[in-house]
């Protein structure tokens, strides 16, 4: 039959996922890091996914097409409730998080905030204890690789220990920059292929490694360098140190 139904542009589509969660009816999946229509007749053409899309790669069209399915769309939906969720995480959708400083500039890359090495790690002036996360998923090896936050981002890549050993690392570390974290020693694989692809196809304005002082913590180091010499782009990035009872070193 002849309806409307939605068309995506694999063009424009940047992986980043928000219309496959607007879509209550489960039509749209995310394959090979782009959206697709993956089930035609699970397609209302109500269009709850269009304001969704960041970059307007959704449209109506007419055409030929399987006639919406509601009954199997209700099936459906009873399967995925009952089922486990097979990584044991059901927030694994990435999305952008609006914070009140985000027009604000993240320290130029050689700075670490005014923080030196004899800095207390949860006190002095202006910490707060407020997140200063501004994106999710976090984990190098979940985020898109397209998604629209790392337009002309600072991106910190932090290994997942330094969060823990220093406290005020939300408001010296993560505030106004996209964080990315891992841990090379626990990981399977290497973070270079993905952080060169991030790097490569996004307009990234400078990287900050956040690593702790143990050499395991050198994996994380290594894959940014060796990503940002692939990149074939020039971007200031910095390394910044964290010992294990939690100062900076120099």
């Amino acid at each position: 039959m002849i309806r409307k139904i939605i068309r995506i542009d694999q063009e424009k589509c940047s992986g980043c996922g928000a219309c496959a969660a607007a879509c209550h009816e489960g039509a749209i999946e995310m394959v090979n890091g782009k959206a697709v229509l993956a089930r035609e007749d699970y397609c209302d053409g109500l269009g709850d996914c269009l304001p969704a899309c960041p970059t307007d790669a959704i449209s109506f069209e007419e055409r030929e097409a399987p006639a919406y399915d509601e009954a199997a769309v209700l099936a459906a939906k009873r399967m995925k409730d009952a089922a486990p969720l097979p990584c044991g995480c059901p927030g694994t959708q990435a999305r952008a998080i609006k914070r009140d400083n985000s027009s604000m500039d993240a320290p130029a890359a050689g700075s670490t905030n005014g923080l030196n090495a004899n800095s207390s790690s949860a006190s002095g002036a202006g910490f707060s204890a407020g997140s200063q996360l501004r994106q999710w998923p976090v984990q190098i090896k979940l985020v898109p690789v397209h998604a629209p936050y790392f337009d002309n981002a600072n991106l910190l890549v932090a290994a997942d220990c330094t969060a823990y050993a220093y406290g005020n690392f939300h408001n010296e570390f993560i505030r106004n920059r996209i964080t990315l974290i891992g841990c090379p020693k626990l990981d399977e694989g290497d973070y270079t292929e993905k952080l060169t692809q991030i790097i490569a196809g996004n307009n990234i304005k400078s990287v900050t490694v956040a690593r702790m002082e143990v050499p395991c913590c050198g994996g994380i180091e290594n894959a940014v360098k060796q990503a940002l010499q692939a990149s074939g782009k020039f971007i200031p990035w910095q390394v910044v140190t964290v010992s294990t009872d939690g100062r900076i070193l120099e």
